[in-house]
């Protein structure tokens, strides 16, 4: 089974242009895994080649909500992935668990791949509470699915404090942390359920340290933000997979 390496572009780059020219080199140069760009929303219908997602969407089809993207707009577009609940949309927009939630079995409901992102801060961690954390981001995100959706989502692991700071996390404790998701969703569900998620790693990776999160800690791919934005290096996080 291939791992799955996940470019989060959030908002950059700053023209179509780029966003084509970063977008060809990826595809030219990125072997061996199975790969998902995820642009900015209006760059979607400009990139073919590549497996797509979204950095978001909403919860209700259509509708009075200004501003938002529906899943199934998503899904006609032939969009097949979206993230949602990044750190970002947590901590800037205020979206909770259970806005999050709702996102999820909206995005599932319409067949798109969900992935949802976990993680704790650094104050919490320093309190011990990343277990706790993790536990009610977990419950309360898939709350509602059953046992075979559940095995369709993907969660990113990505611990706060590491995204866009260069202080990426090592990979005994990445390690510790993916055992712990899978444990919550045993818990929730059963040790099958668990097995079967894919759980993925995030926070300043690059083409140097990305290999051993996946060979080493047992996570089944990455959710690359910075180093997404740079095609070498991108590239050489995709060859790593291998």
């Amino acid at each position: 089974m291939k791992n799955i390496i996940v470019a989060n572009w959030k908002m950059n780059p700053g023209s179509a242009k780029e966003a084509e020219t970063l977008f060809d080199s990826v595809k030219k140069g990125a072997k061996g895994a199975d790969i998902v760009i995820c642009p900015p929303f209006v760059y979607l219908p400009l990139l073919k080649g590549l497996a797509l997602g979204a950095q978001n969407c909403f919860w209700e089809e259509k509708g009075a909500y200004t501003g938002e993207i529906s899943p199934l707009m998503l899904k006609d577009m032939g969009i097949d992935y979206v993230i949602i609940g990044h750190s970002e949309r947590r901590k800037h927009f205020g979206e909770t668990n259970e806005q999050i939630n709702k996102k999820i079995r909206k995005a599932m409901s319409v067949g798109l791949k969900a992935i949802m992102c976990v993680g704790e801060t650094k104050e919490e961690k320093e309190q011990g509470k990343k277990s706790e954390i993790l536990t009610e981001q977990i419950e309360k995100g898939l709350e509602k699915l059953s046992k075979d959706e559940v095995k369709k989502i993907i969660i990113a692991y990505e611990p706060v404090w590491a995204i866009g700071t260069g202080d990426n996390c090592s990979v005994d404790e990445t390690m510790s942390s993916i055992l712990l998701i899978r444990q919550i969703i045993s818990k929730i569900y059963n040790r099958e359920a668990a097995d079967g998620v894919k759980i993925l790693y995030g926070g300043s990776v690059n083409g140097e340290n990305s290999g051993p999160y996946m060979k080493d800690a047992g996570a089944d791919g990455l959710l690359v933000g910075g180093a997404s934005l740079k095609a070498d290096e991108f590239i050489k996080i995709v060859k790593s997979a291998n």
